[in-house]
């Protein structure tokens, strides 16, 4: 199996969104209905070919087109999301979504029979079967692949702060875990996952890749699953951070923010800015802090200052010309309106609230 290439990355700007569902019954409830939409019925046109299931038969994904501009990109996913919509409808489905399913309880689900997934969980085994995640996915086109690599090396610091933002997994396995994600920490059970190292260049990531390959550890590239990552078969930095949301206007501030990092970002490689050193470990203690503490989190610089979220989202919003996140931060976040639904009105309308 061969890794990427360097040639792929020739377009800057460009986006992608990848999404993965619940399908589910009339009630909110798992619903194993992945074999009968994927490859038992015809999507609409506009899924054809951008339709996948995931290891359990109850998680669907979804892949928009290639959207030439930000500007594009409400109108795309809104496309694909009510596509889907009416596609599950047709086979008697309905589609939730979130990090985590509330109610779901993994040792009662089934698996997908596809290869590729019965090969990983003969591989990972308990951390993959009990893998009941879901999560957005952000890819932006980047014109040159060293840059690519740089880019995703600097998002590593951001990458928290987004995670404390769309934090709406609470519940797993039927329980209150006490975490905003606990989506991050069960997907972090897997390896290859989490927030990755620095790379020097691409030709460094793509060295890991072919390591990673030929030493039997993944099958393929896409088994590197780490929070971001130089997309080496398509060109686009991906970003795999967030939890996923029930509501379309909390994407699209994922999709604004990550867009604009990426332009940012992009523009201040070609002007030769050096990296930002900080150490994985720091990192791995403010991806702790934004998985556990949701909104209330803060995260230490690369300097050794903290900065509350309230402060930062204030910040890059003035510095990037964004205004998604800091809507996100004056709602009430996902964690939390699950948490109020359960307590006041019970598991049904918990389950409810999460239909798109």
């Amino acid at each position: 199996m061969e890794g990427g290439s360097a040639d792929v990355f020739d377009e800057l700007g460009t986006l992608g969104i990848e999404e993965e569902f619940f399908v589910v019954d009339e009630d909110g409830r798992p619903a194993s209905g992945t074999d009968e939409l994927v490859y038992e019925s015809d999507p609409p046109e506009i899924l054809e070919g951008r339709l996948d299931h995931e290891l359990f038969k109850f998680v669907i994904e979804t892949q928009t087109p290639k959207i030439d501009s930000l500007a594009d990109a409400p109108e795309t996913l809104s496309a694909i999301r009510s596509a889907l919509v009416e596609h599950a409808a047709a086979q008697g489905y309905r589609i939730a979504a979130a990090g985590l399913h509330p109610t779901a309880k993994w040792r009662e689900l089934e698996h997908a029979e596809k290869p590729r997934y019965r090969a990983q969980l003969e591989r990972i085994q308990y951390p993959q079967h009990r893998n009941t995640t879901a999560g957005l996915h952000v890819h932006v086109g980047v014109d040159d692949a060293d840059k690519a690599t740089w880019i995703a090396n600097e998002l590593r610091w951001y990458l928290p702060p987004m995670l404390a933002l769309s934090a709406n997994s609470p519940y797993w396995n039927g329980f209150d875990t006490g975490l905003q994600s606990a989506r991050a920490k069960i997907f972090e059970a897997l390896p290859n996952t989490g927030m990755p190292t620095r790379f020097e260049d691409f030709e460094d990531y793509r060295e890991f890749e072919r390591t990673m390959i030929e030493t039997g550890s993944i099958n393929d590239r896409g088994e590197l699953w780490y929070d971001v990552r130089p997309h080496s078969g398509i060109g686009t930095v991906e970003v795999r951070t967030p939890d996923g949301q029930a509501d379309e206007d909390r994407i699209l501030a994922f999709v604004e923010y990550v867009h604009a990092l990426v332009i940012d970002l992009a523009e201040r490689y070609e002007d030769g800015e050096s990296g930002t050193e900080i150490r994985r470990e720091l990192l791995d203690e403010n991806k702790w802090r934004a998985l556990r503490y949701g909104r209330e989190a803060s995260f230490v610089r690369p300097n050794g200052d903290v900065v509350e979220l309230g402060e930062l989202v204030d910040a890059e919003c003035e510095r990037l010309g964004v205004s998604g996140i800091r809507e996100l931060y004056d709602a009430e976040s996902g964690a939390a309106m699950q948490r109020r639904l359960l307590d006041s009105q019970g598991e049904a309308a918990l389950r409810r609230s999460l239909l798109l």
